[in-house]
């Protein structure tokens, strides 16, 4: 069994150091008097004497204590310094992080057998606790809601034309209240849509011809069209005026410039000859100085 090592003051090591410059015993003596080794009285001694000029110089003692506290206060600097490089470089990589990296990937990086603590992990990889322990919940999947989506189901079988309204009153009819947020989000869940005709605007024909745009000439350079001059571009419209019994149909040329009616004419049918027969008044009583292409020479000729 190891006995505990003695430990001895300053003041009880000078009073024995003292005791064996006097000479009045022997260095064995006053070991055994105190119970200490005469080994430990010679090292005691020598330290004593090696120190001695001390007491009278003080300075040195200064001198020595100022040296090693610059010492000391120039590695803390140069620690500090070190530190605050190594923080800014900590700082740039997890704003990199963040900002590169989603974060359930940030969530693997997770280590719960790492010796770092799962706090600091979470801290360094700026992810919120209730967030990592936070578990999804699958929609739709507790009783109550298998319940209506099979009533849901059901119904939509039975009627598919139901909307979100009507099958709100029809699961009310079975007992089941539900407001029609909760019954779009079920059927967006199941993936079943009510049937009705859909809004169908203007559908082409891929095997139509397609015509050019003729205006773009015209554009200046904030992409607007620009008439400066008189009998160079012409509009055409068809519109139908309301009578007491039926409808009038009126067709009319206008030029883009001095925005004059070059024609018009109304007619009880809305047929391609009311058309062609006011671009032929108007050609008759202006006409193009340009040469006409052969789509314009067949509509003239109609």
């Amino acid at each position: 069994m190891s006995t505990k090592r003695k430990k001895y003051t300053a003041d009880f090591k000078s009073k024995l150091v003292l005791e064996v410059l006097e000479c009045e015993q022997t260095l064995n003596e006053i070991a055994s008097k105190y119970e200490v080794l005469p080994k430990s009285l010679r090292d005691w001694k020598k330290q004593f004497l090696e120190n001695m000029s001390l007491a009278f110089d003080k300075s040195a003692v200064v001198r020595e204590y100022k040296e090693t506290i610059d010492v000391l206060v120039k590695e803390k600097d140069a620690t500090s310094k070190k530190l605050g490089e190594v923080i800014i470089e900590r700082d740039f990589l997890e704003g990199k992080l963040k900002s590169l990296v989603s974060f359930n990937s940030r969530k693997t990086l997770i280590d719960t057998k790492h010796k770092l603590s799962l706090n600091k992990q979470l801290k360094i990889l700026s992810i919120n606790k209730s967030s990592y322990y936070y578990k999804k919940v699958k929609p739709f999947s507790s009783n109550k809601d298998i319940k209506l989506t099979r009533l849901i189901d059901s119904i939509h079988t039975e009627h598919p034309y139901y909307g979100t309204r009507r099958l709100s009153k029809a699961l009310a009819r079975l007992g089941f209240h539900t407001g029609r947020k909760l019954v779009k989000k079920a059927m967006s869940f199941m993936g079943i849509k009510a049937l009705y005709p859909k809004v169908r605007t203007t559908i082409a024909n891929k095997e139509h011809k397609k015509y050019p745009y003729l205006l773009s000439e015209y554009k200046n350079d904030n992409n607007q069209v620009i008439i400066n001059t008189p009998n160079e571009v012409w509009s055409t419209d068809i519109t139908y005026i309301r009578l007491g019994k039926g409808f009038a149909y009126l067709s009319a040329i206008i030029d883009w410039n001095t925005k004059k009616i070059l024609s018009w004419k109304l007619s009880n049918t809305m047929d391609t000859h009311l058309t062609t027969s006011v671009l032929r008044e108007a050609l008759y009583r202006y006409p193009k100085p340009k040469i006409l292409n052969t789509e314009e020479k067949e509509i003239i000729s109609l």
